[in-house]
C-alpha cells in the first residue's frame, strides 16, 4: 500500500453494511443498555456521529480520549471517530490515577469523550485540563457541559452514511498506551496502514470469516470484528480483572450465542478452563481460542483444551501493542512437541513469523541503536533481542522521542522495532521467547533469562508460577526465584516444596545457580491481561528477605 494511498480503518463498515445489512453486528446481554446492532444499525449510528463530531469541532486530526466501556455505544463512537478522520486516544482505565494523568497530559488531546464517572474523574484531577477543549457525555451530562452523544446523533441525522473522511494511509489513526506493566506507558502511533495490516494478517493467521461470532474480552481486539464481517458478543466482566472473571458469564454467551472464536488472557483461560473442567463444560461451538499477553503455561493449554472438540485449536500469537501480530503457533503443537522442550528450560515457542513480518535476532544492548546493520544478527539457536519489521509494525510513540529512540531503528526509509523482548530462532525458523530484556538477571556467573529458567520449575504440581527475579547490582546479582503455590498449599509445607524445587533446579546447567526460593502469596501483575508478573516489584520485595 502506497503511503499516499487513502485509506481509513473504518471504510470496512459501510462495505460490510453493504454486504450483510441485516446481520448482528454487535450483542451486548447483559446490562440496562443491553440489545443489539445490525450491521445497517452500526453503520448508521457511526455515521451520524461522525457528522455530528465533525460539526462540534472533533474531526480530521483531533485526538480525542475516548473513556467508554465496552457495549452498544463504543463500537459506534469508535468508529464515528474513525469515520471522521479524528484520532482516539485509548488508555486502559484501570492504569491507575498517576499514570492516566500522566498518559492524557502526554497525549495533549483535544476533546474527551467518556461516561459521566470518566468526567467526573476529569474535572476532579485535571485530566488534560490544558488542552481539552470539547467534551462529550455518553450518558447523564452534569456539571462539566459540552455535548451528549444523544445530540451528537442528532446532529449528524443528515449523516451520508457511505462517507469516510479522506485519511490517507500514513495518516494517524489512533494513539493507543502500553499497559505500563513492563515500564512507563507509552502512547504507540498507529496509522490507518497499521490498522488494515493488522486485520489481513489476523484474518489469514486464523481463518477469519464472515459470520464468525467473536467473544472478545479485551476491548481493544472487538474493534477488529466489524472489519472482518463478524458478530461481536460482549462479556459482562471488567476487563481490567480478567483473572476474576466469573466463569459462568464467558461459558453462558458462548452457549447462547453459538460463539466460534474467542480471545482470553492467559489468566482468564485459566480460571475458566478451571472452572470449565471441574463441571465438566463442553464448548463445542467454539473453533477458535486466541491467547495473548504473556506466555500460556502448557497445563493452562492442555485444560482448556479439554472444553473444545477435537479439531478447535488455541492459538497464542506472540507480539505486543506496537507490533501485532509477530508470530503464532496453536496447541495442538505446543502440546505434541513444544511444551517438552519448554518444561527443560527451552523458553516458550511463540511459532512462525506470520508472512507479513520480517524477525530477527540481534545481540542484546540496553542502548539506543540509531541504524538497522544486517551484522547486528546473532547465529540461529543464540539469544538476543527480538527485532522485527513489517506495515503492522507502528514507527513511533506520541510525544516520547526518547522512549522512540530505544525502540526503533532506521531502515531503509522505515523502521524496524525492537521489541525488548528475548529470544531465539530454533533450526526450524520457530520463534522461542525468553522473558523481558530488562528483567534478565545478570549475576557473577552469567546472565539467566526469566522464561527459560521459571519454566523448569513450573512444571511442580503445587506451584501455580515462579518468577525469577535478581538482587543486587547487575553483573553480581543474586537470583532469587518467587514462588506462587496453588490455592490451598499450606503454608507447613513450603520447606518440602523448597527443597523439592532447588532438587528440579539441580538437573538444570541454567537453574542450578538459583539457591534462594521465596514464598509469595499472590503475584503483582499488570493490569490487562493480569498475566505479566510484576518482577520489579517482586524484586524489591524480595531484597530485605534476602539480606535478612
Amino acid at each position: 500500500m502506497e503511503m499516499s494511498e487513502k485509506a481509513n480503518i473504518a471504510d470496512f463498515l459501510p462495505e460490510m453494511a453493504a454486504k450483510q445489512p441485516d446481520a448482528t453486528a454487535i450483542i451486548c446481554p447483559w446490562g440496562r443498555s443491553g440489545g443489539s446492532l445490525s450491521y445497517r444499525e452500526l453503520n448508521q449510528r457511526s455515521a451520524r456521529i461522525a457528522r455530528g463530531l465533525e460539526k462540534v469541532g472533533i474531526g480530521h486530526g483531533v485526538r480525542t480520549v475516548l473513556m467508554v466501556p465496552p457495549g452498544l455505544d463504543l463500537f459506534p463512537l469508535a468508529f464515528g471517530l474513525f469515520r471522521a478522520g479524528a484520532v482516539p486516544v485509548l488508555v486502559d482505565p484501570g492504569i491507575g490515577l498517576k499514570h492516566l494523568e500522566m498518559c492524557l497530559g502526554n497525549a495533549e488531546p483535544a476533546a474527551f469523550i467518556g461516561v459521566p464517572r470518566a468526567h467526573a474523574a476529569r474535572v476532579l484531577f485535571g485530566w488534560a485540563r490544558a488542552t481539552v477543549r470539547t467534551q462529550v457525555t455518553v450518558g447523564r451530562r452534569l456539571f462539566w457541559g459540552g455535548h451528549t452523544l444523544e445530540g451528537l446523533e442528532s446532529l449528524g441525522s443528515d449523516a451520508d452514511l457511505e462517507g469516510v473522511a479522506a485519511t490517507a494511509a500514513d495518516d494517524v489513526a489512533a494513539v493507543v498506551f502500553t499497559s505500563g506493566s513492563t515500564g512507563p506507558p507509552k502512547g504507540v502511533v498507529y496509522r490507518h496502514s497499521n490498522f488494515a495490516a493488522q486485520v489481513d494478517a489476523i484474518r489469514d493467521a486464523y481463518g477469519i470469516e464472515a459470520g464468525w461470532v467473536n467473544l472478545p474480552t479485551f476491548p481493544l481486539f472487538a474493534l477488529f470484528d466489524p472489519a472482518l464481517g463478524m458478530t461481536t458478543v460482549v462479556p459482562d466482566m471488567d476487563p481490567t480483572r480478567p483473572a476474576r472473571v466469573d466463569p459462568r458469564k464467558i461459558i453462558g454467551p458462548i452457549r447462547d450465542h453459538g460463539v466460534t472464536i474467542m480471545f482470553g488472557s492467559p489468566a482468564l483461560l485459566d480460571t475458566v478452563g478451571r472452572w470449565g473442567a471441574e463441571c465438566g463444560v463442553r464448548l463445542d461451538s467454539l473453533r477458535c481460542v486466541i491467547s495473548a499477553g504473556a506466555p500460556v503455561p502448557p497445563r493452562v493449554i492442555e485444560r482448556f483444551q479439554g472444553l473444545l472438540r477435537a479439531d478447535a485449536a488455541i492459538h497464542t500469537p506472540y507480539g505486543a501493542t506496537e507490533s501485532l501480530p509477530v508470530a503464532t503457533t496453536s496447541s495442538h503443537e505446543i502440546l505434541a512437541e513444544t511444551r517438552h522442550a519448554t518444561d527443560r528450560g527451552a523458553g516458550t515457542c511463540v511459532g512462525m513469523p506470520v508472512p507479513s513480518i520480517e524477525a530477527a535476532i540481534i545481540a542484546i544492548d540496553d542502548g539506543p541503536i540509531g541504524l538497522w546493520d544486517k551484522q547486528l544478527k546473532v547465529p540461529t539457536g543464540e539469544v538476543g533481542e527480538i527485532v522485527v519489521k513489517g506495515p503492522q509494525v507502528t514507527r513511533e510513540y506520541y510525544n516520547a522521542p526518547g522512549h522512540t529512540a530505544l525502540a526503533k531503528m532506521r531502515d531503509d526509509g522505515g523502521v524496524r522495532h525492537r521489541m525488548g523482548d528475548l529470544g531465539y530462532f530454533d533450526d526450524q525458523g520457530r520463534l522461542w521467547f525468553c522473558g523481558r530484556k530488562s528483567q534478565r538477571v545478570q549475576t557473577a556467573a552469567g546472565t539467566l533469562f526469566t522464561v527459560p529458567c521459571e519454566s523448569v520449575f513450573d512444571t511442580h504440581p503445587e506451584v501455580f508460577r515462579t518468577a525469577l527475579v535478581g538482587v543486587g547490582e547487575a553483573g553480581s546479582a543474586m537470583p532469587v526465584l518467587c514462588v506462587e503455590l496453588e490455592k490451598g498449599v499450606a503454608r507447613s509445607q513450603h520447606e518440602r516444596i523448597r527443597g523439592e524445587l532447588l532438587d528440579l533446579g539441580s538437573g538444570f546447567e541454567h537453574t542450578k545457580e538459583i539457591q534462594t526460593v521465596l514464598f509469595h502469596s499472590a503475584f503483582p501483575v499488570d493490569i490487562r491481561h493480569n498475566a505479566k508478573i510484576g518482577r520489579s516489584a517482586l524484586a524489591a520485595w524480595a531484597a530485605p528477605r534476602v539480606d535478612s
